[in-house]
């Protein structure tokens, strides 16, 4: 099976004669399946907001080591200013999803489980796509090219968009699940 993330493998498997419950009706746009995989919780949002921020802070440590030592105008591209404020605006993005990151492991198994975890990874998923994009963007050529890692950290970015939901629909599920637009009550 060809995958966009070659780093995550994956497989179809198929089974015949075995109990199961269908998830969503046969041919739908699978939107029932992604509020079945939203129903996991926030144990598992945690464990995968934890890891795209991982994948988001290594892509921007190489990103930073590469600005470091590539040289262009007879200096080092890192110290332009543009660059340094492309990376410090991803810096603060990765932090900020670490800390959602953390509280969602926190919260695992409490009561705010299931609006922490999915907001956590909303935030994850948007570190790791801006990582991974600037990643690509400031490593030039080379970023794209099976030479170098940095288009994978930009493959598995998209790809965990594409398996856990946008980071807009992650929030969204959490905000009614918290009766954040829940109508007023009137006393």
């Amino acid at each position: 099976m060809t995958a966009l993330d070659e780093t995550r493998p994956q497989a179809r498997i198929e089974l015949r004669d075995v109990p199961a419950e269908l998830l969503g009706e046969d041919g739908a746009d699978g939107a029932d399946v992604a509020g079945a995989l939203a129903g996991l919780g926030g144990p598992a949002a945690a464990v995968l907001a934890a890891e795209a921020v991982g994948a988001a802070d290594a892509a921007l440590t190489r990103t930073v080591d590469h600005v470091r030592t590539r040289e262009q105008f007879g200096r080092p591209i890192g110290s332009f200013q543009a660059v340094k404020h492309r990376l410090a605006d991803v810096y603060v993005t990765v932090q900020a999803a670490r800390s959602a990151a953390y509280y969602a492991a926190w919260a695992a198994t409490g009561p705010e489980a299931p609006v922490a975890g999915p907001l956590a990874l909303a935030a994850a998923l948007e570190a790791q796509r801006a990582a991974a994009g600037e990643a690509v963007q400031l490593h030039g050529g080379i970023g794209i090219t099976w030479e170098h890692d940095a288009h994978l950290y930009l493959k598995r970015a998209a790809s965990d968009e594409l398996l856990f939901g946008p980071a807009h629909r992650l929030r969204a599920r959490a905000a009614d699940r918290d009766g954040v637009f829940a109508p007023a009550v009137t006393v």
